[in-house]
């Protein structure tokens, strides 16, 4: 009985959230917040619907845009993306060294922050043969600040009235996870939507030469790097678009639709994130997150402004 409840309720706040009543900050808080009152039932299910909701938005976000934009947008992202994956790697190495931490750990943390966080954990991890306690301290550290990025992120935004310009290319270096990227980037505007969605997916190309820097560094042979694949069916959602091939008033709705997706998305990222997973992580790993996150951060922001 109690388990039909449980899941009655979990259902019930996830229609709500899909409805579109609910921002993204607080679809995350009440996923969270349903993980500290009950176990979520479908745990095993939320963590494969994570990454399947999000490539299904992502590619239907994609119907709202044009090639012509998209093209100049990841021009522009490409100096300030390059710069911080390099700077952000290098200093991932340093600190992990002073930090005296594992060095497997401390690289996939660094991956997570400089490219794309879980993503970038889950495609290097197999490359590098990271230990599973390594891969879910690296995913922990990683989903806790992103959920904090999702209320920070867009508060610092207004506090400096970035423009929408701004806020969504500081969005897309700064903040790990596109799912976050994509939900901070939401409630500031359409314009910051369309320009952090495509600097993050130009971003996540960077997976490729870190993974063959990673089998260089840790002398690994014989493991696959992982393509994203998807990003090329958002290059094609993008190309339908440019070119008319759908209906506007269908283009609209596929968009709309995939905002809504979304916010479920990060309601399910909230109700898979674990106080005790996280009590786990230890000290060291998150300081190296935390300081890895600010110079991202605070060097972005300065180059976008300056």
């Amino acid at each position: 009985m109690k388990d039909r409840m449980t899941k009655a309720i979990f259902i019930g706040l996830a229609l709500l959230v899909v409805s579109g009543w609910v921002n993204s900050p607080t679809a995350l808080l009440l996923g969270f917040g349903f993980t500290l009152f009950f176990n979520n039932p479908f745990k095993a299910y939320c963590h494969k619907a994570i990454h399947s909701f999000l490539k299904i938005s992502v590619v239907g976000l994609g119907f709202g845009m044009f090639i012509k934009e998209t093209l100049e947008t990841s021009k522009e992202g490409f100096t300030l993306t390059f710069l911080s994956i390099l700077l952000t790697v290098s200093l991932g190495f340093l600190l992990t060294k002073l930090l005296k931490l594992d060095t497997k750990l401390g690289h996939l943390i660094t991956s997570g922050t400089s490219v794309c966080g879980g993503s970038a954990i889950a495609a290097i991890s197999p490359v590098i043969n990271a230990k599973s306690k390594s891969i879910s301290i690296a995913l922990g550290v990683v989903f806790l600040l992103n959920s904090v990025a999702l209320f920070v992120f867009p508060a610092v935004g207004h506090y400096l009235h970035l423009t929408q310009h701004q806020f969504g290319l500081w969005c897309a270096v700064a903040i790990h996870d596109t799912s976050s990227v994509v939900g901070a980037a939401l409630g500031y505007g359409d314009e910051a939507l369309r320009i952090a969605t495509t600097v993050k997916l130009s971003r996540m190309l960077w997976i490729i030469p870190l993974s063959l820097l990673s089998m260089f560094v840790f002398k690994t042979k014989g493991e696959k790097v992982k393509w994203p694949y998807f990003i090329l069916l958002f290059i094609g959602a993008i190309l339908v678009n440019s070119y008319h091939l759908i209906p506007a008033p269908a283009t609209s709705l596929l968009v709309s639709g995939s905002k809504h997706l979304l916010v479920l998305t990060l309601f399910l990222v909230g109700s898979t994130i674990s106080i005790n997973d996280l009590k786990k992580t230890g000290i060291r790993p998150m300081v190296l997150a935390v300081l890895l996150w600010i110079f991202i951060s605070v060097l972005s922001l300065v180059y976008i402004l300056y």
